[in-house]
C-alpha cells in the first residue's frame, strides 16, 4: 500500500511538472542540409525552459548581451506586442525558382520556413517566449 501511494505521488508530481513545463508550448528547430557532409538537426525544447535557463546564465554574460541589444529592445518589445494582435498572419512569402521563404504567426507562435534545394529550415517559437527573453535581457541591462 505504501508503494502504491509513493507511485501515485510521484506520478502526480511528474504530471504536474510536465504540464507546467509545456504550458507555453515548445520551440521547434529543424534544419536539414542536403549536401555531402550536411547537417540534420532536429530538436524540440519546452518554451518555459528558455527563460528559466537565463536565470542560470552568468550575470556578466547577460549584462553584455543586454548592452549589445539595448538599442533594439524597445523596437523588439513593440514588435512582439503588435505580432500578438495578428495570431494567424502571413508577413513574408517569397518564391524564387526552387527557393521559398515564409515568415508568419500561427497560433501565437512565430514560424519561419525556408525551403531551398540544398536545405530546409523550419523554426517555430512562441511569441510569449521571445517576449520573456527580451524582458529578461532588459532586466539585466546595466543602469544608465
Amino acid at each position: 500500500m505504501l508503494i502504491a501511494k509513493l507511485a501515485l505521488g510521484f506520478g502526480g508530481t511528474l504530471l504536474l511538472a510536465g504540464a507546467y513545463t509545456f504550458r507555453e508550448g515548445t520551440i521547434r528547430v529543424d534544419v536539414d542540409e542536403f549536401r555531402d557532409g550536411g547537417s540534420h538537426v532536429h530538436f524540440w525544447v519546452p518554451a518555459a525552459a528558455v527563460p528559466m535557463a537565463l536565470h542560470l546564465a552568468p550575470k556578466h554574460d547577460l549584462e553584455r548581451a543586454a548592452r549589445q541589444a539595448a538599442e533594439w529592445m524597445p523596437a523588439a518589445h513593440a514588435l512582439l506586442k503588435e505580432l500578438e494582435k495578428y495570431p494567424d498572419t502571413e508577413f513574408v512569402d517569397v518564391q524564387d525558382g526552387e527557393q521559398h521563404v515564409q515568415i508568419r504567426t500561427h497560433a501565437g507562435k512565430l514560424q519561419i520556413d525556408v525551403d531551398a534545394p540544398e536545405e530546409k529550415i523550419h523554426i517555430l517559437c512562441p511569441l510569449s517566449t521571445i517576449d520573456d527573453v527580451a524582458s529578461e535581457l532588459a532586466a539585466n541591462a546595466p543602469a544608465a
